[in-house]
């Protein structure tokens, strides 16, 4: 047997093995006294999300998905066993594999298997939404049953990092950051089993959401000229950016802040994500989230303060008015933005609401176009006037 390979992103306090065991026992004992099995997990999604300021990210309430068995809940009861065995094969073996991937072996094991024909899935979304469940049902990360996702951003620079990480074999690897040049260190799937160290105090860690401009800041040599480091978010920041972000904030305890574009998307999909986490991984925000980080900008009053080009937002095309709604409904039930703690945050999704304009990152480059440092320069005034929120 090959030797068990799982990575622990916390401490396990369950036998996945043995719950699955359990939960399928009692699946076939129910049916045996002719009573319809029931599968029951946590409810993902914001209607069961609650706020707690003193731990920073949303968690979830006491809601429940509960799918009994009866003819519409057959199939999605039979899959979630089905693809609970493909990962509990893969726990026994050691093997690892991404979402995808899972996706094709289930394929594989219906076409060779005349009897499993039901149970296929005609697209990944179906297998992802089965594999969701598992883990919110047992309540614990997918990367717990060894499956890991393509995850993407997170390029990050700094002269003064140095990251040690303990490999499945049992060797070390360090990374010293400033012997990497113009390559990036990018954290893949687990950056929670990474250990960090500072070679000299490190000033700030700065999360870029455009990895372009992360990278354009690290070109001209941003990085050379203060103890920091630079991240690119690469847009919505994935769990990887997210355990990373996490894991720099606790190890190290430097200020953290965030710079994205002026509008409603960033400060609720992006920025919100990366402080508190989202509804859809409740019971993986603990881990995912980052509370202490600020936002540094785009803010309003940047706007008139360095007379920054703002765009209108066009309430006629479909993708923005939607984006204007789905802003209103934020601030009305979101727990996040509701919260008294972060009220400063829902005044600029007001402002955005009521002015309709939008401001990109990029924008501070109009104030001294023949500057090209003058990004910097904003940044890091804002950093030392305390112009953040």
């Amino acid at each position: 047997m090959a030797k068990q390979r799982v990575i622990r992103i916390r401490e396990l306090t369950k036998d996945i093995p043995k719950v699955a065991k359990d939960l399928c026992n009692t699946m076939l004992l129910d049916l045996e006294k002719a009573k319809r099995p029931v599968l029951e997990a946590v409810k993902c999604s914001l209607d069961n999300s609650e706020y707690n300021p003193k731990v920073g990210y949303l968690t979830p309430a006491g809601k429940k998905v509960r799918t009994e068995l009866n003819v519409s809940s057959v199939q999605k009861m039979a899959r979630t066993i089905f693809m609970l065995e493909i990962l509990l094969n893969n726990l026994k073996v050691g093997a690892v594999n991404t979402k995808r991937e899972l996706y094709y072996i289930a394929k594989g094991l219906v076409k060779s298997t005349g009897h499993l024909k039901p149970l296929d899935f005609d697209d990944q979304p179906e297998s992802d939404a089965i594999i969701d469940f598992i883990g919110d049902m047992l309540e614990v990360y997918r990367e717990e049953m060894n499956c890991f996702a393509n995850d993407r951003g997170g390029q990050t620079y700094s002269k003064q990092l140095v990251v040690t990480e303990n490999l499945p074999d049992g060797s070390v690897a360090n990374v010293d950051l400033s012997s990497l040049g113009t390559t990036p260190f990018q954290p893949k799937n687990r950056p929670q089993s990474f250990k960090l160290k500072a070679k000299k105090k490190i000033d700030f860690c700065l999360v870029i959401e455009s990895e372009g401009t992360a990278n354009t800041l690290v070109a001209n040599g941003m990085h050379t000229r203060h103890n920091c480091i630079i991240i690119g978010a690469q847009g919505v920041p994935s769990n990887a950016v997210r355990g990373w972000c996490k894991t720099i904030e606790e190890q190290l305890a430097v200020p953290m802040y965030f710079y994205g574009d002026l509008d409603a998307y960033t400060l609720q999909n992006i920025y919100r994500t990366l402080k508190a986490g989202s509804a859809a991984s409740l019971i993986r925000n603990s881990d995912f989230s980052a509370p202490d980080v600020r936002f540094l900008g785009v803010l309003p009053e940047d706007v008139k303060k360095y007379d920054l080009h703002c765009y209108s937002v066009n309430e006629k095309d479909p993708v923005e008015a939607r984006s204007l709604k789905k802003a209103k409904d934020t601030l009305e039930n979101d727990p996040f933005f509701q919260d008294k703690r972060n009220k400063r945050l829902a005044d600029i999704l007001r402002w955005l609401v009521k002015e309709k304009k939008r401001c990109e990152q990029q924008a501070v480059f109009s104030v001294d176009p023949k500057n090209p440092l003058i990004l910097e320069k904003v940044i890091v005034e804002k950093i030392k006037s305390g112009s953040y929120v």
